[in-house]
């Protein structure tokens, strides 16, 4: 997992985006998470990330991931999940 330091991909902002502060499921289809909070993370789907085991995985605030996220559940913290 990497910390952004520096700019991303450009994100549509017009499409909208989930924020998500609670232990639910969320579904959709995410190009950009933005961690606003430090955050595990319980299960996060991804159809283009190798090696996709962040299940438990600790993010610090300001942790972003980039890739094609369909689903994504908090064990505790918050982020804004980007739609595609």
């Amino acid at each position: 997992m990497t910390k952004l330091t520096g700019g991303h991909a450009p994100v549509d902002y017009t499409i909208g985006a989930e924020v998500i502060n609670d232990t639910a499921v969320h579904t959709g289809q995410f190009s950009y998470i933005a961690f606003y909070e430090s955050s595990t993370i319980t299960e996060i789907l991804s159809e283009n990330v190798t090696d996709n085991d962040f299940a438990g995985a600790t993010v610090d605030a300001s942790t972003a991931l980039e890739g094609y996220f369909t689903s994504i559940q908090l064990q505790n913290g918050a982020c804004i999940a980007y739609k595609i």
